[in-house]
């Protein structure tokens, strides 16, 4: 283990500062550091990973839907031992430098040390485990000792798609993965602000992937170039990862007005400029007053997007309650519990309203000109409007980030046979496979929308069931089933 007395001697929990919020909001460069190599950094997160108990039980895997030893890595960080570290990291997590960067952590809510002092800061040590093993060289291709002659298209090049590929790939197997937009990454790429996520930060692991034998091919819309039908002429199994797309809807009058949009509408453009390539006519809120419904990450993504293109107003709206700031009652340890979290986009700017809902929208000459809501609150699990408190938000620029509803509909899910189940998802048995013969879904797409650990790990998973399918074995590790659920109060 770590050192045996680390969580008693360091009880208090550091990380490292952020870029200082006058600054950052100048540039779309990314807002936290990671001091490679420097050694008084290095000492404090050794001294962070020693807090590790090495517990008998350790709820942080149990967590985790990858399945990642985190008092092994921390124990190894302590020891400062990098290739190991970052090979026993990796050998759960095809990315952390993502999701240490992305995941929210419900590791950390279920640290055995959180019970009664501030839990490890595992999600930190991860992240500066991936980062050390890049810049000392430690992260290099696994290309597979022998090719097998089997094909496999991913489509859609997410955390699932990728995830997959990438062990499909280390399988010996021929690996195509079909991207429509002009880059690989999926939503890692564009949907995710340049501050947040950098793309660089994408393409260094992709420049990996492509080294040890995939194949991408970026432009191609499947289901419109490429049918279906041809897909599985020409490749011995498909894998569906293309994600939970479908934007949830504000169903209120003046939803029509120009000035409205989904989130991806206004973050994806918004990052194709971070990154130099601006699209010409996409929304800026320069100048603007900005209403974002929604109070969740994306809203929070939008938030911190608004502020850097120079907003006059923003402001975020949710349904809900704010929540507490201490772990509830009802959501004892080692659930993940609702609280009250201030994002560093948060720290930038803006204003949060909660308990608020949205009647409607106000225009002028089909511009939105402001957002009529009001105040709410919860009888028997619905919402009432508190009388006298209906007031008009000015805005110019409404971004609805309530959520996805499911994956797109018609198209490649009809030439492929893919059924939709209840929850708006494409119906999959619990191996990830479909009816169809030879085509499987994994990610977002089946799952609903979830966190990057679970589109990772059910990529992994269905990896090893195609892997099956093709060759009737696998050595391919599968940390979720289908049906695998959180660990939730």
């Amino acid at each position: 283990m770590a050192d045996p007395r680390g969580f008693l001697t360091t009880r208090v929990r550091e990380l490292p500062p952020d870029r200082p919020v006058a600054v950052r909001i100048l540039d779309w460069d990314e807002v936290h550091r990671h001091p490679v190599g420097d050694a008084a950094f290095l000492e404090t997160l050794r001294r962070q990973a020693g807090r590790c108990m090495d517990c008998g039980v350790p709820f942080c895997h149990h967590a985790c839907p990858l399945g990642n030893v985190m008092p092994e890595w921390n124990d190894l960080t302590w020891r400062g031992q990098w290739q190991d570290a970052s090979d026993r990291l990796h050998l759960t997590n095809n990315f952390p430098e993502m999701t240490g960067r992305l995941c929210p952590a419900p590791c950390e809510s279920a640290c055995v040390l959180g019970i009664h002092e501030p839990p490890v800061t595992i999600r930190h040590v991860e992240l500066s485990i991936a980062e050390e093993a890049f810049d000392r060289g430690l992260v290099v291709p696994e290309v597979p000792g022998r090719m097998t002659e089997c094909t496999v298209a991913v489509v859609g090049s997410g955390p699932a798609g990728l995830a997959a590929a990438q062990q499909l790939t280390r399988a010996g197997h021929h690996v195509t993965v079909f991207e429509r937009a002009d880059a690989p990454g999926g939503l890692l790429r564009y949907g995710i602000p340049e501050h947040k996520l950098p793309a660089a930060v994408v393409e260094r692991r992709l420049d990996v992937m492509r080294a040890e034998g995939t194949v991408f091919r970026c432009g191609v819309d499947v289901g419109r170039d490429v049918t279906g039908d041809e897909l599985r002429r020409r490749f011995d199994a498909v894998l569906v990862t293309t994600g939970s797309t479908v934007p949830r809807d504000l169903p209120v009058p003046g939803r029509g007005l120009a000035g409205v949009m989904p989130a991806m509408d206004y973050l994806v453009p918004a990052n194709h400029a971070a990154v130099g390539s601006p699209v010409p006519g996409a929304p800026v809120a320069t100048g603007l007053d900005v209403v974002v419904v929604g109070g969740g990450d994306t809203g929070a993504d939008c938030v911190g997007t608004a502020v850097r293109q120079g907003a006059r107003s923003i402001v975020q709206l949710e349904i809900l309650a704010q929540p507490p700031e201490a772990r509830p009652d009802d959501q004892p340890w080692p659930t993940y519990p609702t609280v009250f979290k201030v994002s560093t986009s948060h720290e930038e700017g803006g204003e949060r309203r909660f308990a608020v809902s949205t009647l409607g929208l106000d225009g002028d000459d089909g511009r939105v000109t402001g957002v009529r809501v009001v105040d709410v609150e919860r009888v028997d699990r619905r919402f009432v409007a508190v009388p006298g408190t209906e007031q008009v938000l000015p805005a110019q620029l409404v971004v609805l980030a309530l959520g996805f509803t499911g994956p797109e509909r018609g198209g490649l899910a009809e030439q492929l046979g893919l059924a939709v189940d209840a929850r708006g998802a494409f119906a999959r048995a619990d191996d990830f496979s479909t009816p169809t013969p030879g085509v499987f879904v994994a990610g977002d797409c089946g799952r609903g929308q979830s966190l990057v650990v679970w589109a990772i790990a059910e990529g992994r998973a269905a990896a090893a069931a195609v892997d099956t399918h093709l060759v009737g074995r696998t050595t391919l590790p599968a940390p979720v089933r289908a049906s695998s659920v959180a660990m939730r109060a």
